[in-house]
């Protein structure tokens, strides 16, 4: 399979014509082999523009919603970001060329290791893949000028916003009622506001989920 000419097709077909327009985002995706990051099996099928199994559940988001969600972050070179459930690293790849450093946070330890192996191949050093719950943020590192969900959650809890630097932004995909919406957090002085920005279906991270209160 042409994986260059896919690569090409992703972002000309999918992501710039959907209101994606940072030269910095699209250059990214241009060069970085998104097809390294899945199961060998799933290789061929890297590029469509749907979600792809990596498995325990997890996914490799459709690079239109996460494309769209980088954009919004506004990266600048100097911000240090936490990628929150960065799977097998392709995130992380993609946010290391466009901010100065990267805190990758991982709960599923074989994903961890997975994505460690592909950012030494790739010779990614501005990145570090560290793992924990993700509900918890990583604190040691914070605060964040961006922080960036690698899927959906049904609540942003506190423990996570609170890592948000001054002017930080934290972008990701709120699941509620069944309904996906990508949003984005801004916070000033202390003080988070969001707004949406698009529509969007995306599997729920780990502890990310609404605690259900038992009704007799």
């Amino acid at each position: 399979m042409d994986f260059s000419a896919a690569r090409r097709n992703m972002v000309e077909r999918q992501v710039r014509t959907n209101k994606v327009t940072d030269e910095a985002v699209l250059e990214a995706l241009a060069q970085l082999p998104r097809e390294r990051f899945v199961p060998e099996s799933l290789s061929a099928v890297a590029y469509i523009d749907e979600d792809v199994p990596l498995g325990n559940g997890r996914y490799l988001m459709e690079p239109m919603v996460f494309a769209r969600l980088v954009q919004a972050a506004q990266l600048q070179p100097g911000d240090r970001v936490l990628d929150l459930g960065c799977g097998c690293g392709y995130s992380t790849a993609i946010l290391s060329r466009l901010a100065n450093q990267v805190i990758a946070l991982e709960s599923d330890s074989g994903l961890a290791q997975l994505a460690r192996e592909r950012l030494d191949e790739l010779s990614i050093g501005n990145a570090a893949i560290v793992e924990g719950p993700l509900e918890k943020g990583w604190p040691e590192q914070s605060p964040y000028n961006a922080i960036v969900l690698g899927g959906a959650a049904e609540v942003i809890p506190d423990a996570v916003m609170n890592q948000l630097a001054d002017g930080g932004r934290l972008v990701g995909v709120e699941n509620r009622g069944g309904i996906g919406r990508a949003m984005l957090y801004l916070c000033h002085r202390g003080v988070v506001s969001g707004r949406p920005l698009f529509d969007a279906a995306i599997a729920l991270l780990p502890g990310m989920a609404l605690e259900r209160s038992f009704v007799f």
